[in-house]
């Protein structure tokens, strides 16, 4: 039998590059979009070369774009965000419940999250995205989930040139 993480921390963060904090958010988000009716995947690189922190879709094929900060320092040097609205029909910020809110530009959406969950405390607008758009974000998303669900069951997948 395979050894689970303690789940006195639920936080599984296994290639390092977030902080716990951020980790948590993410974790936490993710659970509030799941039970929204979005699945999401994170980390995925944009057709204009950003990496959007969590990028969700529903059933009606609705995208949201959540970006994770996880301190006011975080927030303040962060001068790209407004680049990832081209790619979503919503764009969400998330932070940790003991960061100040009353940072948050306030035309963004905004969830309050921890590792068990997140909730939205100021709806973001909508601004539908092109059918065009919305096809490409679509196939970039089912790609991109499928190799990786594809490299789970095979490592060396990755290294595959995909046609």
């Amino acid at each position: 039998m395979s050894e689970r993480p303690d789940i006195a921390d639920p936080v599984v963060n296994p290639d390092g590059r977030q902080s716990p904090t951020a980790a948590a958010v993410q974790r936490g988000t993710g659970r509030m979009l799941l039970s929204a009716g979005f699945t999401s995947i994170s980390e995925l690189s944009l057709a204009n070369g950003r990496r959007a922190d969590l990028i969700a879709i529903n059933a009606r094929g609705e995208i949201w774009i959540v970006e994770i900060k996880s301190s006011p320092a975080d927030y303040l040097s962060d001068h790209k965000w407004h680049d990832y609205m081209a790619y979503c029909d919503r764009f969400y910020f998330a932070i940790p419940p003991e960061m100040d809110p009353g940072l948050i530009d306030e035309t963004a959406g905004l969830m309050i999250a921890d590792a068990w969950g997140a909730e939205i405390v100021r709806e973001a607008s909508e601004a539908k995205l092109s059918g065009a758009r919305r096809k490409a974000v679509t196939l970039l998303l089912a790609r991109s989930a499928s190799l990786r669900l594809q490299t789970t069951i095979d490592p060396n997948a990755n290294g595959i040139e995909i046609f």
